[in-house]
């Protein structure tokens, strides 16, 4: 992804990536192959306040800014909550938080057919991470 790209291309992406899978176990396979090329969360990141509650693992996202833009870093215990933040985080990183809030993310991740191929604690979990990264760029909006 490019910086120049918007959060509507990177779902584009996304969506094609996705519709060349053939069933829910491939696009599991694609999602935890995500999280695989997160970078490393620091310890110092991963602390209680940047856990995120739940989520059936452990799920740690922080925050930060670059100009007017949110950056996010995550990290968790699970290859497939660590894939779906790592997901998350290639359509809400470094966006400004106005653009985060305008983004219909249900809609984004049921045309992925993400939450279908999720337990319900999973597709729970993964709706934690999103209200969690819609709860950053609002405390940014109100600054």
């Amino acid at each position: 992804m490019t910086d120049a790209a918007t959060i509507d291309d990177t779902l584009a992406e996304l969506i094609e990536d996705f519709d060349v899978l053939e069933d829910w176990e491939q696009r599991i396979a694609y999602v935890i192959d995500l999280g695989k090329d997160l970078e490393p969360l620091p310890d110092a990141d991963r602390i209680e306040p940047n856990k995120v509650p739940g989520c059936a693992a452990q799920v740690w996202l922080a925050s930060g800014r670059e100009g007017d833009r949110l950056v996010f870093r995550a990290d968790s215990d699970s290859a497939i909550s660590k894939g779906n933040v790592a997901l998350l985080l290639k359509l809400y990183s470094r966006r400004p938080a106005d653009q985060i809030l305008a983004f219909d993310a249900k809609a984004a991740l049921d045309r992925l057919g993400l939450p279908q191929a999720l337990t319900r604690q999973r597709a729970n979990g993964l709706n934690a991470m999103v209200g969690r990264i819609r709860q950053e760029a609002m405390g940014e909006v109100r600054q």
